[in-house]
């Protein structure tokens, strides 16, 4: 028997399943769009043709595209971010004013009321300039000692010659004493010669503060410790060097005071140089607030820590608008009061830093300007935003406090013929060296160096010191005139300047100069931007001694 002829299964259906897979479809095509739009994800761009290699003048061209696309870059970076602390700004207002309108009208007579009386009593904000000049200048007046304290990773950018100009004009009433913080992150070496530069104009003591103080409640706690806590405890981090010996030093100088005065001590520097830890390192205790954060301590504070010897921890030193950018940036509070942005803070240093240290110390490749260097840190440690944007702004607050805090490792050396300063005579030299142990404070300083391990010379970074810092003691002494900047910098304005005139027509001039050719005397004569790091071809050709016959015509079609 024939088997019957098996039939074959219809495409036809029916509109309204045909017009419901379409519509799934779309739908589906859609959603991918809009993740691979959050990720940042965009359509294949077309294969630039590039130069030919017949072309004349082909290495200058590809120079001039290159380089207009890094700075369209740097453009669309910079509006980016002043967009985003626009946006940030404009939050800020809203939740103020939106906590105004929810407060109660007897609140706000009461805030008002509150206002109006220390505008009557004449009490100034503690975070005022003003306020902070006058704590500081209380606090040297009041003192018999004033120890300045400098980072041993810049002592010369780390003092203030204002300061040191007005103790030493107390008619040799006080005395000024060096102190050298953080050198468990200076090579030792570098520590001796910056020891020997120092002592030429007043005693040096060298100090390691810890950043690990326990408070009271747990030192009352001491005897419960179990062994593997106390391996904690001596950590890096914990272990104090130094502190004996500073210690003994004020206790031999306060014995030599008539009728058994108490020696008080003050405690000055630049904000984040480590006053407070080291009050807190010889106390013990967690006497005064400390932390990461720049200008924390806002008034002078008293701290007993012998019987006859009194430490007063003063706020950091007001750095003037008048110095570089980059001792601005490691000295002054710019940054926390809002004037500077992190970023341009983080430019600043990364152009005194040796580039190839930086990506040895952060295991980054390599990077052509702060942005992108800001981008590979964020990646390499995690700081992405929503839909894995890199946030550059959380890395560049993560640089600037390794700069600043007790974490980066970097120094500079001591000038080769150190000339003393003005106010720095021979007889202020003796009598600021007279009362003082010389030779158990240079036994002293060799113990704490022996007991600090510190980085060897090849895994610290090398720092171009920009020389000390001027500081302000009076408000009234701050001038409105900003630094003079250098004749590069002043062009690089410029050049900025007429690029956001031109920024319309600056995607259509990449493709025009590398798709058109150019006479010779405008290749040759062309002004260079100022941070471009390629060196033009040299051009063999004399313009005065050109004849029309050996020139090339360019309005010839070239085959």
């Amino acid at each position: 028997m024939k088997r019957p002829k098996l039939k074959k299964a219809s495409k036809r259906m029916s509109c309204a399943k045909r017009f419901k897979i379409q519509k799934k479809v779309r739908e589906h095509n859609r959603k991918l769009r809009r993740e691979a739009k959050k990720k940042g994800v965009s359509k294949r761009v077309k294969k630039d043709p590039g130069v030919p290699s017949s072309a004349p003048f082909k290495e200058e061209v590809l120079r001039e595209a290159e380089q207009r696309r890094l700075q369209i870059e740097e453009e669309k970076e910079r509006k980016r971010q002043a967009k985003k602390q626009e946006r940030a700004e404009k939050r800020k207002k809203e939740r103020e004013d939106a906590k105004k309108e929810s407060e109660p009208s007897a609140k706000k007579a009461r805030q008002d009321k509150a206002v109006k009386h220390t505008q009557n009593n004449g009490i100034q904000d503690k975070s005022s300039k003003q306020y902070l000049c006058q704590e500081l200048n209380k606090a040297i007046t009041t003192s018999d000692v004033v120890i300045e304290v400098l980072d041993a990773r810049d002592p010369l950018g780390s003092r203030c010659p204002q300061v040191e100009e007005a103790v030493l004009q107390s008619d040799g009433k006080k005395k000024l004493i060096f102190l050298l913080n953080k050198i468990d992150l200076v090579p030792k070496e570098n520590v001796k010669d910056w020891i020997k530069h120092l002592q030429l104009e007043c005693p040096v003591v060298v100090f390691k503060a810890s950043t690990q103080i326990k408070d009271r409640t747990v030192q009352a706690k001491k005897k419960r410790i179990v062994a593997s806590n106390e391996v904690l405890d001596r950590s890096r981090g914990a272990t104090c060097s130094g502190n004996s010996c500073l210690t003994e030093l004020l206790t031999r100088f306060a014995a030599n005071l008539p009728d058994d005065s108490t020696l008080k001590v003050a405690v000055v520097g630049f904000p984040n140089v480590g006053k407070s830890s080291i009050i807190n390192s010889l106390k013990e205790v967690i006497a005064c607030n400390a932390g990461m954060k720049r200008g924390m301590t806002k008034s002078m504070q008293e701290v007993h820590i012998l019987k006859n010897v009194k430490l007063i921890d003063s706020p950091g030193i007001l750095a003037s608008p008048s110095n570089p950018a980059a001792s601005m940036a490691l000295r002054s509070l710019q940054v926390e009061e809002g004037e500077e942005s992190v970023q341009e803070a983080v430019r600043t240093l990364l152009e005194q830093y040796d580039q190839t240290q930086i990506m040895l110390q952060y295991n980054i490749p390599d990077y052509r300007n702060s942005p992108e260097f800001l981008t590979l840190l964020a990646k390499k440690r995690g700081y992405l935003q929503k839909g894995g944007v890199p946030n550059s702004e959380q890395a560049a607050t993560v640089f600037l406090s390794d700069c600043t805090g007790a974490k980066m490792s970097y120094h500079c050396k001591p000038q080769d013929n150190p000339s003393l300063p003005v106010y720095m005579s021979e007889a202020v030299i003796a009598e600021m060296k007279n009362g003082w142990d010389v030779n158990y404070l240079m036994k002293g300083n060799e113990e704490t160096l022996k007991e600090v391990k510190c980085p060897s010379q090849t895994s610290s970074i090398s720092f171009i010191s920009k020389g000390p810092t001027a500081g302000l003691l009076n408000v009234s002494n701050l001038s409105e005139e900003k630094p003079v900047a250098t004749t590069e910098e002043e062009e690089v304005e410029e050049e900025k300047e007429e690029q956001q005139n031109d920024e319309p027509q600056q995607t259509a001039d990449v493709k025009s100069e590398i798709q058109t050719s150019e006479s010779p005397q405008e290749a040759s004569h062309r002004k260079k931007p100022a941070r471009v790091q390629f060196q033009p071809a040299p051009i063999h050709v004399s313009l005065t001694s050109a004849s029309t016959d050996d020139a090339y015509d360019f309005n010839t079609d070239f085959k």
